[in-house]
């Protein structure tokens, strides 16, 4: 059974309404919880890809990555929970893992319980909220893995059209 029906949540996948890179996010994280997220992200059977600037590398730990210079290429974790869906993990703080995933590539009910799927590992692995923002309206989550309920919840309703 799907967490969220397409039909019910289409609105916010539309990249033309809600801008085409959602902000994902994870707020009040800790060293610790970017580690859990690299250790799922090398446990799964995700494809992943670790780089810095243009060069490849391997998996880090989070100690490793988030002690960066300020002035270093920032890092990014590419990860492809399935083989048409990306979404890309920026290290800019570690008090919030964010990534980005492309409205585009979200279209459909498949590719719906794809990413809830996706973000509901996340939740369950630091037992905490993953937030989905529309671009650029941070702190307004429009759905998102409930703890409580264990599950990708709407947490906007769509405008009546």
């Amino acid at each position: 059974m799907s967490e969220l029906l397409w039909d019910d949540v289409a609105y916010f996948f539309d990249s033309d309404l809600m801008g085409s890179l959602p902000d994902v996010r994870v707020p009040d994280a800790s060293m610790e919880d970017w580690q859990a997220v690299l250790d799922l992200v090398g446990e799964s059977d995700w494809k992943f890809q670790y780089s810095e600037g243009e060069t490849v590398l391997p998996m880090p730990r989070s100690e490793a990555v988030l002690s960066r210079p300020a002035d270093a290429e920032c890092p990014e974790l590419r990860v492809w929970p399935s083989d048409d869906v990306l979404a890309i993990f920026r290290f800019h703080a570690i008090e919030e893992i964010d990534f980005d995933v492309d409205l585009r590539e979200l279209q459909g009910q498949e590719r719906l319980d794809v990413f809830c799927g996706f973000l509901r590992a996340i939740g369950r692995r630091l037992d905490k909220p993953v937030l989905m923002d529309s671009e650029g309206d941070y702190g307004h989550s429009v759905l998102g893995f409930d703890v409580e309920a264990d599950c990708v919840v709407l947490l906007a309703e769509p405008p009546v059209m």
